[in-house]
């Protein structure tokens, strides 16, 4: 697997161990580094990324800022924060905005390449004290769910055959080149049907997605 990746960090030490990490790391190819948001921006729209690598933390403004950017003009492009913010707020804030991974910076140059790896295939590779209070989060009282049939009238109307067919298949646990050459469609137009999906169901990962669907009897259990 062969793919591009940006870097967006404005501590030049780490971002140059980021750099190191990535250049090192068989299949990755680093296209470039910025280290304050504009210039994340013109990197972004200049090289179109395959991964995005940025800091939440920049001098002319926010890394949310750019994960919105990549989501809205590159659909196609996997985000992985990596920072010193490890509060709910944020990690909430940027799976929100579009990010698929989130890293706290403590992760050795070897674990991030694994890390970068397991994003680029589909993970969502998060610092384990961030999945800790993710899931003490969620494992809090659920309101009320609706009902089943309302709920299968939702997804069934939100959702393509497309995007279906997608969600489906990852159910089954096909990764996203398997699903690419089963369709006859290219990799990025397959996360594009992901990214859509999870929109539409108003959910954040693939669990949540495929657990969505199975309460709508659209997938089975």
């Amino acid at each position: 697997m062969k793919f591009t990746v940006a870097i967006v960090d404005d501590d030049p030490r780490y971002r140059s161990s980021l750099a190191h990490a990535v250049m090192s790391a068989p299949g990755m190819t680093l296209v470039g580094v910025a280290d304050d948001l504009e210039s994340g921006r013109a990197l972004l729209d200049s090289m179109q990324p395959e991964i995005l690598l940025v800091d939440l933390g920049l001098p002319s403004g926010s890394g949310m800022e750019l994960i919105r950017h990549a989501a809205a003009k590159l659909p196609a492009c996997d985000v992985m924060v990596i920072t010193v913010f490890g509060d709910e707020q944020h990690v909430i804030a940027s799976i929100e905005a579009g990010a698929t991974g989130y890293l706290l910076k403590d992760a050795s140059n070897g674990e991030l390449a694994d890390h970068i790896r397991a994003l680029r295939a589909g993970g969502s590779p998060i610092s384990p004290v961030i999945a800790r209070q993710l899931l003490t989060r969620f494992a809090a009282p659920a309101p009320a769910v609706p009902a089943k049939d309302e709920i299968e009238t939702d997804v069934s109307q939100a959702l393509s055959p497309q995007e279906h067919k997608v969600l489906l298949m990852i159910s089954k646990g096909n990764t996203h080149e398997e699903i690419a050459q089963v369709m006859g469609v290219s990799r990025q137009t397959v996360l594009t049907y992901v990214k859509r999906t999870y929109r539409k169901l108003q959910v954040h990962s693939k669990v949540e997605a495929i657990a969505k669907a199975q309460r709508a009897g659209l997938i089975a259990r």
